[in-house]
């Protein structure tokens, strides 16, 4: 794992703020095509399907890299398609080690005619490609500068977007050898992107009750935050979902999934939540909670099997 994909696990707890180890888990997508989509993020994203179980009329099936989770797909056919107004996920931004590493995945989402590729940037933290799966899901396929890179200004990180050419990037770091080792290649969930209806009260719940910890706040119409000084773990923007209700049931984002490294940091979340009177639920090994607009937030020990993702 590259040092800019992760943070020092301070293991204090200080009841403001998620712990500096605090990372990102498997997202969980409602599809209405099971098969179609499983079949797209295994060519596209090179993902493999790890173990699948059938809850009800629902079957999960989880997919990722070696042993990590990166996706968990829900069926649940019949359900509205995709609505790019409302609120709910923006994108699923996956994290690669390496130049080559994400050159190799972005060739295959390129090469893949169900993908819509969306664009390229260099945001100054990181180098990223945007595309959108058959069903409407945004997905973002990206590398990290080193954290040495990294600039502030006024004690905020400095982010940008500017262009970046994909086909000189491909010319520059697609390896034949890595290319076609790509599903043994690491690969993570980085970051969540949140559509919402307005960033305030989106930044009262993820910064001010979950403890996220603000790193952006001047981009217009987004709200950047992290735990351990990522350059973020969480984004909430209103592009196309400014003044959005409650979120309609529908395909697209059934969950968000965060991990702390310990049982301690629950139980300061949970405290958290008390005070900021935010209904919650407590299983032990997670807390699980709903942002203002419905989307829903799991936050969980580390280390869980695939099996305890399929139960969630």
């Amino acid at each position: 794992m590259t040092e800019s994909a992760t943070a020092s696990t301070t293991p204090a707890v200080d009841g403001i703020t998620l712990n500096a180890g605090t990372a990102m888990d498997a997202v969980s997508l409602r599809v209405g095509d099971l098969e179609g989509m499983s079949s797209y993020y295994a060519n596209a994203l090179a993902l493999e399907p790890l173990e699948e179980r059938s809850r009800g009329t629902e079957v999960h099936r989880v997919l990722g890299r070696g042993a990590t989770p990166m996706v968990r797909l829900i069926a649940t056919p019949g359900l509205p398609a995709v609505d790019p107004r409302q609120a709910g996920l923006f994108h699923t931004a996956f994290l690669f080690d390496d130049a080559s590493s994400l050159a190799a995945t972005v060739y295959r989402a390129g090469t893949d005619d169900r993908s819509r590729f969306v664009g390229s940037s260099d945001h100054l933290v990181s180098e990223a490609f945007y595309f959108t799966d058959p069903e409407g899901n945004g997905i973002e396929l990206y590398t990290d500068r080193d954290r040495s890179r990294w600039t502030y200004e006024h004690g905020e990180l400095q982010m940008s977007t500017l262009f970046l050419d994909p086909n000189a990037y491909l010319q520059r770091h697609l390896d034949p050898e890595t290319l076609a080792e790509a599903p043994k290649q690491a690969g993570r969930v980085g970051h969540v992107h949140l559509q919402v209806g307005d960033t305030a009260t989106a930044t009262a719940f993820y910064v001010d009750a979950l403890g996220f910890e603000t790193t952006v706040s001047s981009y217009p119409g987004a709200v950047f935050a992290s735990a351990g000084g990522y350059h973020h773990h969480i984004a909430m923007n209103t592009w196309n979902s400014a003044g959005a209700g409650p979120r309609a049931a529908s395909l697209g984002l059934g969950d968000v999934a965060v991990t702390v490294p310990g049982r301690e940091d629950l139980e300061a979340l949970a405290a958290r939540l008390t005070t900021k009177q935010v209904p919650f639920a407590d299983t032990g090994a997670s807390v699980v909670v709903h942002d203002p607009w419905g989307t829903q937030v799991t936050v969980a020990l580390p280390h869980t099997t695939t099996e305890d993702l399929l139960l969630r």
